[in-house]
């Protein structure tokens, strides 16, 4: 029973949803933090000393109407730390464990291919057709 639910375990594409799942939640917060409260007030200075930073509000006076592109900088390097993250820590290794255990097989023996399969059809007729 172990020994099923652990080859179910190390299937890839378990493990890889298990581990997009669980490492996007649990760093999400984190990674937002360290970018909304470092990296965009960084951003918002390139800007220059306008409060908005990198926004642009095309209409004056609605707050509904603002480009806020440090936004969009700041998600898009949260995206980039969280699949780093989640590549380095889980999935490179999973993939090293996969590799190792797949050392320890033995190939089995090939198929044979259709041209070695017709070129067996042929001598069987053959040696047919002349033993008639």
């Amino acid at each position: 029973m172990l020994k099923g639910f652990k080859d179910f375990l190390m299937r890839g594409n378990v493990v890889e949803l298990a581990v997009a799942v669980v490492i996007g939640t649990a760093f999400t917060a984190i990674v937002t933090a360290f970018t909304t409260n470092l990296i965009q007030p960084l951003i918002n200075s390139l800007g220059g000393t306008s409060i908005n930073g990198l926004s642009v509000q095309l209409v004056d006076g609605n707050a509904k109407t603002i480009l806020d592109f440090a936004a969009v900088i700041n998600a898009a390097i949260n995206f980039v730390i969280v699949a780093a993250v989640v590549y380095f820590i889980l999935v490179l290794p999973l993939q090293k464990i996969a590799e190792r255990r797949k050392r320890g097989e033995e190939a089995g023996p090939s198929e044979p291919t259709d041209v070695e399969l017709l070129t067996e059809i042929r001598d069987l007729l053959a040696a047919q057709n002349s033993g008639k």
